[in-house]
């Protein structure tokens, strides 16, 4: 539990896995505008550091958040602005293009679900509740719940949720696409880093290439997924851990790759 009253956003490495971890359990984890910079901050070091491979965002407790302080985030003299240099923990500006895997439990609201969305594969708790309260708040989501609904779960499933602000379990988020395991809590983080794991076992410019080929998709439509099937090729195909994997093939043994 964190021994701080504004919340804080740790960061932990176990072996090529970065482990972020948010902390701000008084308060149901509630997002402090401090506490988005430090997600920021490690979200950043993680993409940055070659010798990292995969990233666990998780946090601590019964639940994943509650969602933003508010009056953090748009009392008077409130500070949100977040460095654009910096990945976004919503993947709106900056994105990491390395795996993230996104593990939930309790409550999982608003900022908590766009997060987890903004992802690559979730896990969540048996516990979790998820809810994009902000329609009846009088406002809209602004962390990309309007369209990872839509690429998620398709349009009706969508706004049957986002217009509704209606709250569901981990089985209904399941169903929709939205976390690919449910587990028992207390296994939760566990399970998250075990997949993190098996993701590391395989090759990290492989996996990245992976990833940058399918954003250009979202982002840009099929011909540019097509397009960028040249700079996979460049990127993996004469790497050293593309010599090994097929080395390790002939010789029937597991692949010990390197990044380069």
């Amino acid at each position: 539990m964190s021994t701080t009253d504004t919340g804080q956003v740790t960061f932990r490495t176990e072996d090529h896995i970065a482990v972020i971890t948010v902390d701000n359990e008084s308060k149901k984890n509630a997002f402090t505008p401090d506490m988005m910079r430090q997600l920021a901050g490690h979200l950043t070091t993680f993409d940055d550091d070659d010798s990292l491979w995969g990233a666990v965002l998780c946090a601590a407790g019964e639940h994943t958040t509650a969602g933003l302080d508010m009056p953090k985030f748009f009392g008077p003299g409130a500070d949100a602005d977040l460095d654009p240099a910096l990945v976004d923990p919503f993947g709106l500006g900056r994105r990491t293009t390395k795996p993230v895997v996104s593990v939930v439990q309790g409550l999982t609201f608003t900022v908590g679900v766009e997060m987890m969305l903004a992802a690559d594969i979730a896990v969540a708790a048996d516990t979790a509740v998820f809810q994009q309260l902000e329609v009846a708040r009088g406002i809209a989501p602004l962390g990309g719940a309007h369209f990872r609904y839509l690429t998620r779960t398709g349009w009706g499933n969508a706004m049957y949720h986002l217009l509704r602000a209606d709250r569901f379990d981990a089985q209904r988020a399941l169903a929709l696409g939205f976390v690919q395991e449910v587990v028992p809590f207390g296994e939760h983080i566990d399970r998250g880093i075990e997949l993190a794991r098996e993701i590391c076992a395989n090759a990290p410019l492989g996996t990245r290439a992976t990833k940058i080929a399918a954003l250009a998709y979202l982002r840009d439509g099929e011909q540019a997924a097509i397009d960028a099937v040249d700079e996979v090729k460049a990127t993996v195909f004469g790497s050293a851990d593309a010599m090994e994997g097929i080395a390790s093939f002939v010789e029937r043994r597991p692949a010990v790759f390197q990044g380069r």
